[in-house]
């Protein structure tokens, strides 16, 4: 892992980071190796499970991808070792066949009853992250409880790390108290490996199709689609904290979280 920037450098996937190092809203910052974020795990090599296992510890993979997914492209070299826990834990919002790519159309007046206009790109990303909170809260709350978990380092992850995977860490950092600008920084890190994050995917049969239905460019994580997303659980519940607490989250599980975050 390269201190300086959070990428965890693997042979098997590219979107692999830390989310230590990140700033505090009381001037602290997020514990290293602890919880890590993924794209899909499907490629990693005998180094990278050596890396992952033996030297940072890895304990738990939290599997956000859908059961099409995990069927289609099976469970990953991870659930051959002993030591690791898995949580499959789809969020069951792909707008693709397969994956979590944006559909062409979305019933905004489903998703985002709230909002009055936004731009039909913003409404596409954000109406499907709000997706995964409405159709499948108990899943969004257990793989949150899944990465608290204290017995050794967590990896959430989904196909692209981009989306599905993008949301959870955002909740997690936020429930640590990440400041919104760092938040958000980290959603937008993505961008970074977007080209190599296509071109991995691309040579899979169950993601191709999705993939390039679209331009690349509207694959790119934006800011202004988390902030979106996180704006409008400010107007709606007092905040993510609040949604979380309308579906079960409790106080012991916000300490376990920051316990795991935080010094």
């Amino acid at each position: 892992m390269r201190e300086m920037t959070r990428w965890i450098d693997l042979e098997g996937a590219v979107n692999a980071r830390d989310l230590g190092g990140l700033p505090t809203r009381d001037g602290g910052v997020t514990r290293s190796g602890r919880i890590f974020r993924a794209d899909n795990l499907q490629g990693l090599t005998p180094r990278d499970v050596d890396l992952l296992v033996g030297e940072l510890n890895l304990r738990h993979v939290v599997d956000l991808r859908s059961n099409a997914e995990v069927a289609l492209e099976g469970p990953g070299p991870l659930t051959t070792v002993p030591e690791v826990r898995h949580h499959h834990l789809t969020l069951f919002a792909e707008g693709g066949r397969h994956t979590d790519v944006e559909a062409d159309t979305i019933d905004g007046e489903r998703v985002l009853p709230w909002a009055e206009r936004v731009l039909d790109e913003e409404l596409r990303v954000t109406g499907f992250y709000f997706g995964y909170l409405r159709d499948r809260p108990s899943a969004v709350v257990a793989a949150l409880r899944a990465m608290s978990l204290d017995d050794g380092a967590a990896v959430v992850h989904c196909a692209a790390g981009k989306d599905r995977t993008g949301v959870l860490a955002a909740l997690a950092l936020e429930i640590a108290g990440v400041t919104r600008e760092a938040i958000v920084e980290d959603y937008v890190a993505t961008g970074e490996r977007l080209e190599l994050i296509l071109k991995r995917l691309r040579a899979s049969d169950t993601y191709r199709g999705d993939l390039d239905s679209r331009p690349a460019d509207d694959h790119m994580p934006r800011a202004k689609y988390l902030e979106q997303f996180l704006g409008v659980l400010d107007d709606r519940y007092g905040g993510p904290m609040g949604w979380l607490a309308q579906h079960g989250w409790t106080v012991a599980d916000t300490e376990a979280m920051r316990g795991r975050l935080r010094d």
